[in-house]
């Protein structure tokens, strides 16, 4: 086998411990649910979801995962922020923590940690495998939207829980078809996460997406636990209640079928090194 860095080496146990924390983190939020608290939840939820896809992908086609994510997610929500574009009026409070602009911190790397669990989801479902199985525009087009969707499956309990529990933005229009919420900021989820997802696609085809260490069916387990934490939190905490309801269904049947998928992944055998 290849030698490996000492960082590669280490990264499967680097991912682990951030998903450990991430749910400590998360678990310590249904106490007591404080800025500190979410903004320590949302940074271990990126940086995890930032150790498995440098694991998954490699350090470059991570990093330009991480880039395009952050960038748009920033530019989509400062322009929502200010201008009402893709998800309509609406004004950021300080309950999410400190800003770049107007739009806090988390927001951005929250679009990074989302759209990778929703490319690795996506991914296992029609390919059975956490990585693409075929290349070409179109395929690249139609997981893309597969896992925009899969994404704002999330949205869907996500946004009523932050704006009425959390108050961390304040709607313009509080009287959309969504309890309160409006069917345009749902386009706008759908949209953003195509373009973010879309745009790393295209930036990857000519490069070889190969991980820097054995990357096993347990470590692709890590992007998973991710999404169904978000999903069990809405089961306890939703708000309004239907949301409690809704979140196991919204959300859980791509989980399941990306679980069912994972069983049927075979991580690829290690290349051996032949002697000169």
């Amino acid at each position: 086998m290849p030698a490996q860095t000492p960082l590669a080496a280490r990264l499967p146990v680097l991912t682990f411990a951030l998903l450990a924390a991430f749910l400590v983190a998360t678990a310590a939020r249904t106490h007591n649910d404080t800025t500190i608290a979410i903004v320590s939840a949302s940074v271990l939820m990126f940086a995890c979801c930032w150790a498995s896809a440098t694991h998954l992908l490699g350090a470059r086609p991570a990093l330009q995962f991480v880039l395009i994510a952050v960038s748009l997610g920033w530019f989509a929500e400062q322009m929502g922020s200010t201008h009402g574009w893709f998800f309509g009026h609406y004004t950021y409070t300080d309950v999410l923590g400190a800003r770049f602009v107007d739009v806090p911190i988390v927001i951005p790397m929250m679009w990074f940690a989302l759209t990778y669990a929703g490319y690795v989801i996506g991914n296992l479902i029609v390919w059975q495998s956490p990585v693409d199985g075929a290349p070409g525009l179109g395929n690249a087009a139609m997981l893309s939207f597969l896992a925009a969707m899969i994404v704002t499956a999330f949205d869907l309990g996500a946004d009523p829980y932050l704006v009425y529990t959390l108050k961390a933005w304040i709607m313009a229009k509080t009287d959309g078809a969504w309890f309160g919420e409006t069917v345009q900021g749902f386009f706008g989820w759908v949209f953003v996460a195509f373009c973010i997802i879309f745009s790393f696609r295209l930036s990857v085809r000519k490069l070889p997406l190969q991980p820097p260490s054995p990357f096993l069916r347990r470590h692709a387990r890590v992007p998973l636990a991710i999404y169904a934490t978000g999903m069990v939190f809405q089961m306890i905490l939703g708000n309004p209640v239907e949301i409690r309801s809704i979140a196991p269904f919204a959300m859980g049947i791509p989980l399941l079928c990306a679980i069912a998928g994972l069983q049927r992944w075979r991580a690829p055998a290690p290349t051996m090194e032949v002697a000169a």
